[in-house]
């Protein structure tokens, strides 16, 4: 095929006789802005300085007092579902994520990726001449194809970014993250000894991304989409910054909810005339407590507002560069969060709450011995329900909720060339879909109606870049209707009205009860008029299941522990019953490995050592925190079962030889518990009984020869290569069988990494 179709000079026989012609880079409109999208995980309504709470935010506060506040903003309630409408301008379920990435149903509205007839701002923007760069979380690929086997389409590079470096799930370790560079895995750059923290090195990379192209192409806009671990658990920062608020929060929940209630009211950020939400079911009174659950309490929410301001401090650093560099007054800076504040650490918080994802309570004694770990590397660390509701000052219920506490959340425009209306607050009813039509208006794009020869749907969101101006403050909000729908939670927004049913998870939908509620005049969603309007409560009801249907939500879907389970498609790496691996291996992400948790299988080595000095870890998969390590130490073959740092290990009783041979482990379930068993050459050597099985491992991924990441076992230090030849290791799973029994104790094991 001819390149010569748009080439509009002249070819004669000889380049003498010819007019040479270049085509025109693509470059957007002139004066169109650099963009910046700022995304928090995790973080409630009240959870900024400048939205109401105590905790310190000083630069956020600054871009606030310099820009614009909405304090009707909403997203979907859950993260991957959020991040899809924000980066496509369509909603959830017509884009393909329902739910978490990790989840794929076999139904259109929950396939575990973003369909690709809803393209990417950064699809939409980089023909038109912007860089693009995605900074940290991404949790918008299949977890099962993030592999060194891929596929990649749905990976950052695969949807419209030049570069990317982050980590792919819904949560890393802050200390220890998984990194991924573009489309391969890398190590960090340096330990937490070293002053290692994830958010100091997704600032650096952001920073240099932006001063590379800049430097190259001055002229040239970027566009930047930075999505921090922060605030998801494990609430992790330098120790100064969590011992400030040692003390800090001693009145307890309840007090301090009152108190960032009364500043919102005084920010104007709520109406004078708001109540304060009835405190949510399970969330006890802090005067009822007893000590310990306090002194747990407390240490939990200060490792919280550590890691809160922490991460404004990395904040404040990008804005300084952007400031040194001459592109911050021209650069429009969205910053928001994905859902509101957590309920996933229980009603007393944990200090490993992997436990409260495996269907297993912590004990208040086993937290209080481990207090000077909460926010270190040696802790997973997250706060109770009573905190959280705290960050969702005044609304009710929590992130997976489409009450307002799980979706009305902070948004922050910041553009110095473009906005006058300084530190203005901005009342209308908006909705994360409306975040890409903003950007696409600002920036003088129209959609295109195919990308990559894909048909595009339209797009859903409707564009608040009409309240920009000084006069806006006062408007009304242009946006006409948005539909909520989460784990079976339903929400209607229509006109000022809303109404919304709260699910209990296997009970009927039909069972259920809605409220209704005029936000206009109750912010908080405390007055349920459902009562006295039965007909505008009906009418409600009624567009939302027209809403549903035009937006591919149906089936409405409530389960829980079966979203988890590996999709029987082809190719997909979790299904498979065996597994060969021949070192060397890049390290297997836990999202893309087999799933181990909770059932029988076996491991055989291969291996050839020269010298009895010739030990290191064959396989492991975890972290310090919980996991599995298969190794050899001192002449002898062990395997450490890592249970929420209780180790149940088994030794063997003879030395592993020298030269070639093989070596195993076996776990099988028997009922709830589990037994170990080592065998060298064939021949049982060793044992250890598991009074409990991990329900699910993650953390650290799969290591084939070595321990990548936070060593598993206390007995060696990362990454304990192992010094002789690994041949080759087998991995065998049998078909899992999960009983009613099994998921009736993971029923609380539903969103471990959102």
């Amino acid at each position: 095929m001819s390149a010569a179709g748009s080439f509009k000079g002249r070819i004669g026989r000889t380049v003498y006789e010819s007019i040479p012609h270049w085509s025109e880079l693509p470059r957007p409109r002139d004066g169109a802005p650099n963009v910046l999208i700022i995304l928090f995980d995790d973080l409630g309504f009240a959870h900024l300085g400048c939205y109401g709470s105590t905790i310190a935010t000083p630069n956020i506060d600054k871009l606030a007092a310099g820009g614009l506040r909405y304090t009707n903003f909403h997203t979907t309630a859950l993260c991957s579902p959020t991040r899809a409408a924000l980066l496509t301008g369509r909603n959830h379920h017509s884009v393909g994520m329902r739910g978490l990435s990790n989840w794929n149903t076999g139904y259109p509205n929950c396939t575990g990726s973003v369909a690709k007839s809803a393209a990417t701002l950064a699809e939409m923007i980089r023909p038109v001449g912007y860089s693009t760069f995605a900074v940290g979380k991404w949790h918008l690929a299949p977890l099962e194809s993030v592999s060194p086997a891929g596929p990649f389409d749905q990976w950052p590079l695969g949807r419209g970014f030049d570069r990317y470096y982050g980590f792919m799930g819904g949560e890393t370790d802050q200390w220890r993250p998984q990194l991924y560079c573009d489309n391969r895995p890398i190590r960090q750059p340096r330990g937490p000894a070293e002053g290692y923290h994830l958010t100091e090195d997704l600032i650096d990379q952001a920073q240099a991304m932006i001063r590379s192209q800049k430097s190259a192409v001055p002229e040239k806009p970027f566009f930047t989409y930075l999505c921090f671990g922060a605030t998801h658990a494990p609430h992790q920062a330098p120790k100064p910054f969590i011992d400030k608020y040692r003390g800090h929060f001693d009145a307890g929940w309840d007090v301090v909810r009152e108190q960032w209630f009364e500043r919102q009211k005084e920010m104007g950020i709520i109406p004078a005339g708001t109540q304060l939400a009835p405190r949510n079911p399970g969330v006890k009174a802090w005067d009822t407590l007893s000590s310990d659950q306090k002194t747990v309490a407390l240490r939990l929410q200060e490792a919280f507002a550590g890691f809160l301001e922490h991460t404004d401090a990395e904040i404040g650093r990008l804005i300084a560069f952007l400031r040194d560099l001459g592109e911050l007054d021209n650069t429009l800076i969205l910053l928001m969060s994905d859902n509101g504040a957590s309920q996933e650490g229980g009603p007393q918080g944990m200090v490993d709450y992997a436990r409260y994802f495996n269907g297993y309570v912590e004990p208040i004694d086993e937290s209080m011995a481990r207090l000077d770990q909460i926010g270190t590397e040696h802790a997973h660390n997250n706060y109770p329900w009573g905190w959280a509701q705290a960050g969702n000052t005044p609304g009710k219920r929590y992130k997976q909720n489409t009450h307002g506490g799980g979706v009305r959340d902070p948004l922050i425009v910041h553009w110095p060339k473009g906005i006058a209306d300084k530190g203005g607050i901005r009342p209308q009813f908006h909705h994360v879909t409306d975040i890409t039509p903003t950007v696409l208006e600002v920036v003088g794009v129209t959609p295109p109606d195919t990308i990559n020869g894909e048909a595009q749907m339209p797009i859903h969101g409707a564009s608040l870049a009409y309240t920009f101006p000084n006069e806006a403050s006062s408007e009304r909000s242009r946006k006409q209707v948005q539909y909520f729908e989460m784990l079976g939670h339903r929400g209607i927004w229509a006109d000022g009205w809303k109404a919304v049913a709260y699910h209990e998870a296997e009970t009927p939908f039909d069972a259920d009860k809605w409220e209704l509620y005029h936000l206009d005049e109750d912010f908080s969603e405390s007055r349920d008029l459902a009562t006295e309007k039965p007909e505008k409560l009906k009418e409600m009801i009624e567009l939302w299941w027209a809403e549903a249907g035009r937006n591919g939500v149906l089936p409405l879907d409530d389960r829980r522990v079966e979203l988890w389970a590996p999709s029987p498609r082809a190719f997909n790496p979790r299904n498979r019953l065996s597994y060969v691996y021949r070192p060397p291996v890049d390290q297997i992400p836990a999202e893309g490995a087999p799933a181990l948790g909770n059932r029988t299988f076996s491991i055989i080595a291969e291996i050839d050592r020269a010298a009895a000095a010739e030990d290191g870890c064959l396989f492991a998969f975890g972290d310090m925190k919980s996991g599995l390590s298969f190794y050899i130490q001192n002449n002898r073959l062990l395997f450490d079962y890592n249970f929420f740092s209780t180790h149940y290990k088994a030794i063997s009783t003879v030395p592993v030889p020298l030269g070639r041979s093989e070596v195993s482990v076996t776990l099988a379930k028997i009922e709830q518990v589990g037994r170990v068993t080592l065998r060298i050459g064939g021949q049982e050597c060793g044992s250890v009984d598991l009074p409990k099985l991990l329900r699910r491992i993650w953390g650290g991924g799969i290591s084939i020869g070595c321990d990548e990441g936070a060593a598993v076992s206390p007995d060696y230090a990362a990454p304990f290569k192992f010094k002789g030849e690994l041949i080759k290791l087998t991995l065998d799973t049998p078909p899992a069988k999960p009983t009613r029994a099994d998921q009736r104790v993971e029923t609380r094991a539903d969103l471990a990494q959102q």
